[in-house]
């Protein structure tokens, strides 16, 4: 994994590896040699660089919009992703095999200086499927726990890292003063003392080697009635104590970038003030990262549609060193490039932010490391990251009104309602696979709904209907899971209501008509306007929005953990209040800091032993049949049998230690895991997850699946290789063929042996990877040259049998 000011060794981690590409010529210049002084190699190669190198790694372009064949022709020196701007192959491993494409346009520059990527891991990778997604920032403000913020930080590089990332525009340290803003969800809280705290997960970024940010600079959240990209019209010294002190706590954890604000400061946009970019933030804060602008802002200086060269000098002579320019970066360039040669910039000011951008380049060990390092790429989704987001799922929930809680396991029925009970999509919210998010089962992940079926006992019964038809008085309560659907800035502004719609307040008309308890879970990014209705309801838990984990909700729900959140931003009694915030005089609802609790239910001892030694066996396209070491009861009330999850839910319950598993889906990874009960209802924890890939249904191979890319350049290529192992037996050692019709030759390979021997190409293990397990997948890669023509291998044999190709 790459890590600041270290270059740090490639970890293997089981047989799901890719190595970095070839080593790199034996370094001849200063700038190359690992053993000098970062500063040594930022001068050195500083001092060897054109106008063209510097103007382009001042230029941060989409990926929508340039190829790495522009990455070498203007020497770009970053590359970034908007939200749900995505490779074709939206995988982790086509993320990184996308990053090495990029870098080697890079690195065939003439000075090969590497590129950064940069994403907004905002919580959690949560741009590549199959991320643990966690909860927004306001939840985990309401945690009050930055050694757990930390620890998502360094989850979320793990998972940043394995996909091939290096640089994330996270933390966001905003201090939300007006919750109709849209990016409410986005601030740790109203307090600077409370976002303050939670920059730790600047050192669990940066410690796992991701470069992070510290966003918005300066005072997003203060705008003159909450509107996104507005004008925050208050005296300095408010600025000062309010919105700076986040900032200072992140550049003394060493933050290595930070991004402009969109808004003004008292009329004037933040892009082009010199004042608080050079002399405050560089000067007097003693930053000495780079500071890279937010998308396309520098076109908002003047006011006018379309950038002009006037703002790249502004914004430049300012103190921006990176320009986020996404579609017009071809534009910037020249401009940019024009007005150093016309002296409207001086080169001081360049080689400045040159030498900001380069440093951090070399303390991530990109120069000795440019390559994706998928040695992580196990721990995307891993169990470990979603028991660390269900616990602070489940640290964040605020207990408001407490009235029925915590509900019993055992006995009667529940009725669950509400579009947000089974949505994983609104219970994630924006920024999740796409910018502004969207409703549905978006992402994998355990929704609110299979998180209650699961916490029950067998003697309880559960009925769902969305908007709350079908229930009547034979129910002992109802959970009404009811908020916002999903929203990132801009559209996210409410200038308007604040309260519940229409689907929710009927949903919750027919639940209080049966005359049964309702239990009102909010799933949002903000406080909204309840006091109208609350007076109805026998709870309330403010949720936020959680993310994939929504087992943490029924943590709570039915008492495996107190619950211990407290506001971070005070709720309003009415809308009108807005903005509210502690100490200004209003009366609330629910003051900041607010946060009931209970006694967590006593640990259950006579619960079944957990279930050990979980296999898959008859993996086909289609099913297999799931085995495990049986479990015992030591509470005396008999084994009753046994519960089979599948990527979290609940999918039977057989009476004995095996199950068969049908209607999978051909080619898709599933994660199982099983739990016993007891006669009495008890039940054990689960086992750990068993990750099982099926079959691709197609071809006549069955016990091995190829997945063969290739990136081609001039008369040379990169091909990469993931190998599956889709039968029950492991296979070693392991030999895979192909043939090379075209007079394609082997040069270099990495991960592999990759042997040639006239047009028959064989790949075997590496000592550590000699032996393929059942469902696991080997990924290795090669250099090659080509006479013009680099058709795709037709078939592919696995010690002598066909395997599937895609």
């Amino acid at each position: 994994m790459r890590s600041l000011g270290t270059a740090a060794l490639v970890g293997v981690l089981g047989l799901s590896v890719v190595a970095v590409p070839p080593a790199r010529a034996a370094a001849v210049l200063p700038y190359q040699d690992p053993s000098l002084p970062v500063a040594t190699r930022v001068a050195d190669l500083l001092s060897r660089m054109s106008l063209d190198d510097k103007v382009g790694q001042m230029t941060q372009a989409e990926r929508g919009v340039i190829s790495a064949a522009d990455v070498t022709s203007y020497r770009v020196g970053s590359v970034l992703s908007g939200g749900g701007s995505a490779p074709s192959n939206n995988t982790p491993a086509g993320w990184a095999d996308m990053y090495d494409d990029y870098q080697r346009g890079a690195l065939a520059t003439p000075l090969q200086i590497p590129m950064l990527y940069g994403i907004d891991a905002v919580h959690g990778n949560n741009n590549v499927p199959g991320s643990t997604i966690f909860p927004h920032n306001i939840g985990l403000g309401a945690t009050r726990d930055p050694a757990l913020v930390e620890r998502i930080g360094k989850a979320t590089a793990e998972e940043v890292t394995g996909a091939g990332q290096d640089w994330t525009f996270a933390p966001c340290l905003c201090v939300a003063r007006n919750d109709r803003w849209g990016r409410t969800y986005e601030s740790y809280g109203e307090k600077p003392e409370l976002a303050t705290a939670m920059t730790t997960l600047v050192d669990g970024l940066q410690d796992n080697g991701v470069l992070a940010t510290a966003k918005h600079y300066i005072g997003d959240g203060g705008t003159t009635g909450g509107v996104d990209q507005g004008n925050t019209q208050i005296s300095e010294a408010e600025l000062r104590s309010v919105h700076l002190p986040p900032f200072t706590a992140a550049i003394e954890r060493g933050v290595g970038s930070v991004m402009l604000s969109f808004s003004s400061f008292n009329g004037a946009k933040l892009h082009g003030h010199k004042y608080l970019i050079t002399d405050l933030l560089k000067g007097e804060l003693g930053f000495t990262g780079f500071v890279v602008s937010d998308w396309a802002a520098i076109d908002q200086l003047d006011g006018q549609r379309g950038f002009t060269q006037a703002e790249v000098v502004t914004a430049i002579n300012a103190g921006l060193d990176m320009a986020m320019v996404p579609v017009d970066w071809k534009i910037f360039v020249g401009y940019l490039k024009a007005a150093v040669q016309a002296g409207q910039i001086p080169m001081t000011r360049i080689d400045d932010a040159n030498r900001r951008i380069l440093t951090k380049k070399f303390e991530l060990g990109l120069f000795e490391k440019p390559y994706a390092d998928r040695s992580l790429a196990a721990t995307i989704g891993s169990a470990e990251h979603r028991a660390l987001a269900r616990q602070a799922v489940r640290q964040s929930q605020v207990l408001l009104k407490q009235g029925i809680l915590p509900l019993a396991k055992t006995g009667g029925k529940i009725f669950v309602a509400g579009k947000s009970a089974d949505d994983l999509g609104n219970q994630s919210g924006g920024w999740t696979l796409s910018w502004q998010g969207a409703s549905g089962n978006t992402v994998a992940g355990t929704s609110i709904l299979a998180g209650i079926r699961s916490a029950v006992g067998s003697g309880t019964t559960i009925t769902y209907n969305r908007d709350g038809t079908g229930i009547d008085s034979t129910y002992r309560a109802a959970i009404a899971v009811v908020g916002e659907t999903p929203y990132a800035e801009g559209a996210g502004d409410r200038v308007g209501s604040m309260s519940l719609d229409a689907t929710d307040l009927a949903t919750l008309s027919r639940l209080r008509a049966a005359g049964v308890p309702v239990i009102v879970v909010l799933v949002s990014g903000r406080p909204l306007d309840v006091a109208a209705e609350v007076g109805n309801w026998n709870a309330l838990v403010a949720a936020w929005l959680p993310g994939t984990e929504g087992g943490g909700v029924a943590d709570v729900l039915f008492g495996d953990y107190a619950p211990t959140g407290k506001l971070p931003v005070t709720w309003m009694q009415s809308v009108s209040q807005q903005p509210i915030n502690d100490g200004d005089g209003k009366a609330a609802l629910y003051p900041y800091g607010y946060g009931l609790t209970y006694a967590a239910a006593p640990v259950d001892t006579t619960a079944p032993s957990v279930p050990g030694g979980l296999t898959a066996g008859g993996v086909t396209a289609s099913g297999l049949t799931l085995s495990w070491a049986g479990s015992t009861d030591t509470g005396g009330s008999g084994l009753a049998g046994y519960d089979v999850y599948r990527d979290g839910v609940l999918i039977g319950s057989p009476a004995s230690a095996s199950y068969a598993v049908s209607g999978l889906s051909a080619a898709t990874r599933y994660e199982f895991s099983v739990g016993a009960r007891d006669s009495a209802g008890n039940r054990s924890a689960r086992s750990a997850v068993l990750a099982v890939t099926t079959g691709s249904g197609s071809g006549s191979g069955g016990s091995c699946r190829v997945r063969y890319t290739t990136n081609d350049w001039s008369t040379g290529f990169t091909g990469t290789v993931a190998l599956t192992n889709t039968g029950t037996a492991a296979i070693s050692p392991w030999a895979l063929s192909w043939l090379f019709a075209d007079g394609q030759t082997v040069t270099q390979s990495w991960s592999a042996r990759v042997t040639q021997n006239g047009s028959v190409v064989t790949a075997s293990g590496e000592a550590w990877s000699a032996s393929l397990a059942p469902g696991a997948t080997i990924s290795f890669g090669f250099n090659g040259s080509h006479g013009g023509s680099n058709p795709r291998p037709a078939s592919y044999t696995l010690n002598g049998t066909l395997c599937d190709a895609s």
